[in-house]
């Protein structure tokens, strides 16, 4: 296949509203998880110009809440490729509207394939690393995906 029409990071910018939270004023999680499939699909669409659906998340840490009020910004960028599969690296961060200042809240992997009208799985662009960052970034989730097996 050719190369990927674009491999840059999707940032989603989403508020923290009661609605979005528990008795304590923090995001419930599922609420973040949603957010953060979001970001991965929309990444993994970017990459690919494709429909992705998610096949799993893998190594989904949880580290500090957000609170209503805040503005949750999360990054997504494709790390990882197999024929049909995308593995996109998900970050999020809370932020106030004081300082804007971002402090990761979450971190994990989604992996996404992609899909043709019938549903069927369909071949992606492949991703080689060209630096040692990005090549970090792909053996991480290559060891995310085979500890799923």
């Amino acid at each position: 296949m050719s190369e990927p029409p674009s491999s840059n990071p999707v940032v989603l910018l989403n508020e923290v509203f009661p609605g979005d939270t528990n008795a304590l004023d923090t995001l419930f999680g599922g609420r973040l998880m949603a957010i953060m499939d979001t970001a991965a699909g929309m990444a993994a669409s970017q990459y690919a110009h494709n429909v992705f659906v998610t096949v799993s998340v893998d190594s989904l840490k949880f580290k500090k809440p957000a609170y209503q009020g805040d503005v949750i910004r999360t990054k997504a960028r494709v790390v990882w490729t197999s024929p049909h599969t995308v593995g996109v690296l998900v970050r999020s961060c809370r932020m106030t509207r004081a300082d804007w200042d971002p402090e990761e809240i979450c971190s994990g992997y989604f992996f996404m394939v992609a899909v043709d009208d019938e549903m069927k799985p369909t071949k992606v662009p492949q991703l080689s690393p060209s630096n040692d960052e990005e090549q970090e970034l792909w053996d991480a989730a290559q060891q995310a995906r085979d500890a799923m097996r």
